[in-house]
């Protein structure tokens, strides 16, 4: 196949905006893809070929609506640039501040003109349908007929910004329409600065910044979600309830779709060669150099050959092919004659059974669980895929969540045990402190976690996970130097396979979530932000085989506030609602908070500080003593997003 750059299509000046941020002539790019014809290609380090196949269908705009008071002869004569300046800061603003997973900067839409009543209300959202708008916005700096101006899509999350100023009472309007909105069952979120500002101030002050950004980047994610697909990989693992994907759950409150195939699926493909061949070699060549592998801690019986050990390396490289195929197709595909195969299932998370229907017979899915999660594969840096391993279909959404909130690799990992002080101590002879004072979480699992997760990329000169067109060459390979795969435990893997081992840098501030599904509720998310933490080697060992080494290793400690769940990590231990949670770089609590009740989803449990909390305005009519309670009426009484 000849990739032209008319197949990079409308993705291909992000792309060169990108690339030449690291340095690379735009010419020189150009003139590459005039006389190389091939499939995977990297240049500059970035995967091209991911960036122009998987993001072809694009993402949802950001619609601004300016509002203005319809009388006219001399109100809305007086109004017109000042409310216009309005909406043309904030798409600046947006613009130049958040970026899609491919890397390109949020494109905004603004209505045509300002929108005075009712007519150019319906102008406006007929301009955004026809340009693909997920997200609403309203600015306005005076009065405005409330019900005469509003965003009325109910399926489309949306704010108000009304200007604090004194000329014209912006606030009044705000206070009126998201009145309008509660007693239509609209929720929206409201926008007003703490200071007043001059009628001529054009600038956006950093309070209303702070949320008009946490709102915009929430509301993407929803957007992006709808009409995508959880593609599941099997069924049920090992009698895990997150494992019975619900339809109900991703179709109401998520906007998805769920797909599925049967494991048989990755040996049909393998025994009848669907999937890419010259692929496939480049990227075994690729495994050889840079996936180092540990020693086998299987007893001496239980090894396998050395023979059998090289044919797992080629079964699991093929099966990280055929998972990234299913999800997203592969044109290459059709050029081989699988032209059904190579359509995909249009997943943006998807979920491997595994366990034990798999590997009691075949090589574990760690590998390729690992790498799609990761930045970087054998062709190049590029956008993680999001896979949830045991088809963990509630770790995967909020997976996703924190992929879409941050641009950057997630670890799945395993709430595996709450190291107190005492224990530690009584253990090891260290006393914990700093950060970790209170106790550890150890988190860890068989291998689905990211390799950024080891901490080896860098963001002002500490342990970072960064959005891949951040991510060098050098810091994606630090990555995978820091890695090592260690034959599988065969007691757990029958069939063999190998698990990546690492130890994740300590530092790095993190976001733990996990989505549980209640009879009776509904999901309820939980968050807790953190911290992970270092250890003295010997002690990391020594905790460490206590469990299984030949696993990526976390050691997390929660951010305590002394109240509720987060009273003590232990605490935070004692509520988690499930075997598995989600970490994401960062402190991302206040956005999830956000997504959530976009959604209305409750949340059960954070460490959010109040002042950081941003929900729809509405949310306050069900109580201010209690927000967590309020929470759950509120998400209760207006019900699922997409119902």
């Amino acid at each position: 196949m000849r990739l032209r750059l008319f197949v990079i299509g409308g993705r291909r000046r992000g792309l060169l905006v990108i690339l030449q941020k690291r340095g690379i002539d735009s010419k020189r790019f150009q003139r590459y893809f005039r006389v190389i014809g091939n499939t995977n290609l990297s240049f500059g380090g970035i995967n091209v070929t991911d960036f122009a196949h998987r993001w072809q269908s694009g993402f949802p705009k950001i619609g601004i609506r300016p509002t203005i008071d319809g009388r006219r002869k001399g109100v809305r004569e007086s109004l017109e640039a000042q409310t216009m300046n309005m909406a043309q800061s904030v798409a600046k603003l947006l613009s130049e501040t958040l970026r899609y997973p491919n890397g390109e900067p949020v494109e905004c839409v603004i209505s045509d003109t300002c929108i005075g009543g009712v007519a150019e209300a319906a102008a406006s959202a007929d301009k955004f349908a026809k340009a693909g708008v997920g997200v609403s916005l309203t600015v306005t700096p005076c009065w405005c007929y409330g019900t005469e101006t509003m965003d009325m899509d109910p399926s489309i999350p949306k704010a108000v910004w009304g200007f604090n100023g004194t000329e014209r009472p912006g606030a009044v309007y705000l206070a009126a329409v998201l009145s309008g909105y509660a007693q239509k069952g609209l929720p929206a979120f409201g926008i007003y600065g703490e200071q007043v500002q001059d009628a001529g101030d054009t600038t956006v002050p950093e309070d209303v910044r702070e949320k008009i950004i946490g709102f915009a980047r929430a509301g993407l994610a929803v957007a992006i979600m709808r009409g995508k697909s959880y593609l599941s990989m099997g069924s049920v693992s090992m009698g895990i309830a997150g494992s019975i994907v619900n339809d109900q759950l991703f179709q109401e409150y998520l906007g998805m779709r769920t797909e599925y195939v049967d494991m048989s699926e990755f040996v049909r493909r393998m025994d009848e060669g669907i999937y890419d061949p010259a692929e496939f070699e480049k990227a075994l060549a690729w495994v050889k150099e840079n996936c180092a592998e540990g020693p086998d801690n299987n007893p001496p019986h239980l090894q396998m050959s050395r023979e059998r050990k090289d044919k797992d390396w080629e079964t699991v490289v093929q099966m990280t092919q055929i998972a990234r195929d299913l999800m997203i197709g592969n044109p290459r595909l059709a050029e081989l004659g699988f032209e059904e195969e190579a359509n995909g299932h249009h997943a943006i998370v998807s979920g491997f059974q595994g366990q034990r229907a798999w590997t009691d017979h075949f090589p574990n899915g760690d590998f390729h669980e690992a790498i799609l999660n990761s930045s970087f594969d054998w062709n190049g840096i590029r956008s993680p895929y999001i896979v949830a391993t045991e088809n963990d279909s509630l770790n995967g959404i909020v997976m996703l969540f924190g992929y879409l909130l941050t641009n950057t690799a997630q670890i799945f990992a395993d709430v595996r045990t709450f190291w107190s002080p005492d224990s530690v101590e009584r253990v090891t002879g260290h006393k914990l402190s700093g950060a970790a004072a209170g106790g550890i979480l150890h988190l860890i699992n068989s291998g689905p976690a990211a390799l950024d997760g080891t901490g080896e990329q860098q963001q002002d000169g500490k342990p970072a996970m960064k959005p891949f067109w951040e991510i060098s060459a050098d810091e994606a390979q630090r990555c995978l130097d820091a890695t090592s795969w260690r034959p599988a435990s065969v007691e757990y893997f029958r069939g063999g396979g190998y698990s990546s081992d690492y130890l994740t840098r300590g530092g790095m501030p993190m976001t733990m979530s996990r989505l549980n599904l209640v009879k009776g509720i509904g999901p309820v998310l939980q968050i807790a932000e953190g911290y992970s933490v270092d250890l003295p080697p010997e002690v990391h060992d020594t905790l460490d085989r206590r469990t299984d080494p030949t696993w990526p290793t976390t050691w997390f400690a929660p951010t305590v506030t002394g109240k509720g769940a987060f009273r003590s990590v232990y605490g935070v231990m004692d509520n988690w609602g499930a075997n598995h949670g989600s970490i994401s770089f960062g402190h991302i609590g206040a956005d999830l908070i956000t997504l959530a009740s976009i959604l209305r989803i409750p949340v059960s449990m954070h460490n959010v500080a109040e002042e950081r909390v941003f929900r729809p305005r509405a949310w306050g009519l069900f109580g201010t003593d209690n927000a967590e309670s309020a929470d759950f009426r509120a998400c209760t009484n207006f019900g699922p997003l997409y119902k």
